[in-house]
């Protein structure tokens, strides 16, 4: 089995380079995607790691997956997941366990979150996974699910900012954290404490059951406004508690408070508004636009047709159903907390989870 603390020897020619490092695995198993990335910590001589993988400040990536699934399909009117959603899971968590039986994995953590925290049948199914692949998962908190967001991601918090606001739009649920970025940046072992976290909110509504909450994916351009509306209100209680927007607007054009996001979503509408011939992550990670580019990027969205964004070569049949209700989210976000910009991120729990088991060594 893959358990956190198993081993699994590398076999093949081409892992032979890697079978000294230390090798870490994550799996973030969430309501829409299933997210794996196999990674080893940056070393010295690491400045040209092996031409297909990915550099990040801490990490170095030899192998990643990602599978839009949809587990969570269903589940807000049910109550369980459906028998579909699991057989797509499943087979994409067959194409994981191939990959990780490549390499020779020092440590690992499998998690899953909103879909199997809401399902009946969600430890059940996970039960299933661990018998047909051996691949372990374990459902966490949606605090632990904000926590290992917040530590993929923060490295991107920028100098002179006292404040931050950090939010990670899912499939199922959206979780924000209202950061001490003075506090964290004199942090150097982020995954000890959360002091570093002032609050932090889950809301029960991420890209697919938001959707569904407003009659359906096919409605969503009719429903926007009062999808923004609905997010609204639940953001209200957070902004009074931590005084929020009283803070923006006492530094605003001081960039004191910065706005973060690790969210597809995001990284989707920043693609489209580069105008991206396709989805390129080197050219979106850690870049920071104007809200108002996004939100205009917004609007192009909600005067195309179905079809149009459905063929868009970043947004695709994957992301086309559900498109419409994330913009509504980061439009409520960007809407109650008027930063002025945002620093994109598409790294987050896979990388949160890295560092942490780096960090455990």
């Amino acid at each position: 089995m893959l358990h956190s603390s198993q081993d699994t020897r590398a076999s093949g020619a081409d892992t032979d380079a890697y079978i000294e490092e230390r090798i870490y695995a994550a799996l973030d198993l969430g309501t829409n995607n299933c997210r794996l990335l196999i990674a080893a910590p940056m070393r010295a001589g690491d400045e040209n790691p092996p031409s297909h993988s990915v550099s990040s400040p801490a990490i170095k990536v030899f192998d990643s997956f990602s599978r839009v699934v949809r587990l969570g399909e269903g589940v807000s009117t049910n109550g369980v997941l459906s028998p579909d959603a699991m057989e797509r899971t499943l087979g994409a968590l067959k194409a994981c366990q191939k990959k990780l039986s490549r390499y020779k994995i020092a440590n690992a953590r499998f998690v899953a979150t909103e879909a199997c925290r809401r399902a009946g049948n969600g430890e059940l199914f996970l039960e299933q996974v661990r018998k047909e692949t051996g691949i372990s998962i374990d459902i966490i908190s949606s605090e632990e699910e904000a926590r290992l967001a917040f530590l993929g991601c923060s490295s991107l918090l920028a100098q002179g900012s006292k404040r931050a606001i950090v939010f990670d739009i899912g499939g199922g649920s959206t979780e924000l954290m209202w950061i001490d970025v003075e506090r964290t940046q004199n942090n150097n072992r982020l995954h000890e404490d959360n002091t570093h976290i002032t609050d932090w909110l889950s809301i029960g509504h991420g890209v697919m059951n938001l959707a569904d909450r407003f009659g359906g994916a096919s409605f969503a351009d009719v429903a926007f406004d009062d999808m923004v509306r609905f997010l609204i209100g639940q953001l209200q209680p957070f902004d009074s508690a931590n005084a929020i927007g009283q803070t923006i607007g006492q530094t605003i054009g001081d960039s004191s408070v910065q706005l973060l996001s690790t969210s597809g979503t995001v990284t989707t509408l920043a693609a489209i508004h580069m105008d991206l011939p396709r989805y390129d992550r080197a050219r979106i990670d850690g870049i920071t636009l104007k809200i108002s580019d996004i939100r205009d990027t917004i609007r192009r969205l909600l005067a195309m047709r179905p079809s149009e964004r459905f063929n868009h070569p970043c947004i695709g049949p994957d992301r086309a159903d559900f498109i419409i209700s994330g913009c509504a989210i980061f439009e409520a976000i960007s809407s109650m907390w008027p930063t002025g910009h945002i620093t994109i991120a598409d790294r987050g729990v896979r990388e949160g989870i890295i560092l942490s088991l780096i960090n455990q060594t």
